[in-house]
């Protein structure tokens, strides 16, 4: 199960560091209104996806809440078949499909869950409703 704050479940954006801060600051600053995860998470965490109008906690580093956000898109993809609108919505500084892709294959092996063209994907857009 995922954490909860307020009432609400928790979204801590990549892992812990210079990496969430960086992240946390792109929500903030209005350029990240996306996300991606894999779905395999979900079902290990036996979490439910998240719905359109749900409101989430972000945690920063020291799961303190940052911000609330609000889920405004959920889509279900594999990691072949983001759209470049996905990606971009992302907001960190991609400048092509491929350099998305190439990122976030980067990321997930380094956190032992490499992923293929198939791999199932949840793609989030989202919205900051209010800053902490």
């Amino acid at each position: 199960m995922w954490p909860r704050m307020n009432g609400m479940r928790a979204l801590e954006l990549g892992t812990p560091g210079e990496m969430r801060e960086r992240l946390n600051g792109l929500v903030l600053a209005g350029r990240k209104t996306a996300t991606t995860g894999l779905l395999a998470e979900y079902v290990e965490e036996t979490e439910g996806l998240e719905f359109e109008g749900e409101r989430l906690a972000l945690l920063g580093n020291d799961g303190d809440h940052v911000a609330t956000i609000e889920i405004t898109g959920v889509e279900l993809a594999s990691f072949g078949g983001v759209t470049w609108e996905h990606a971009a919505a992302e907001g960190e500084g991609d400048r092509s499909l491929d350099e998305w892709r190439n990122g976030h294959r980067r990321f997930w092996e380094d956190i032992d869950t490499p992923v293929d063209e198939d791999t199932p994907l949840v793609c989030l857009r989202f919205r900051v409703v209010t800053p902490s």
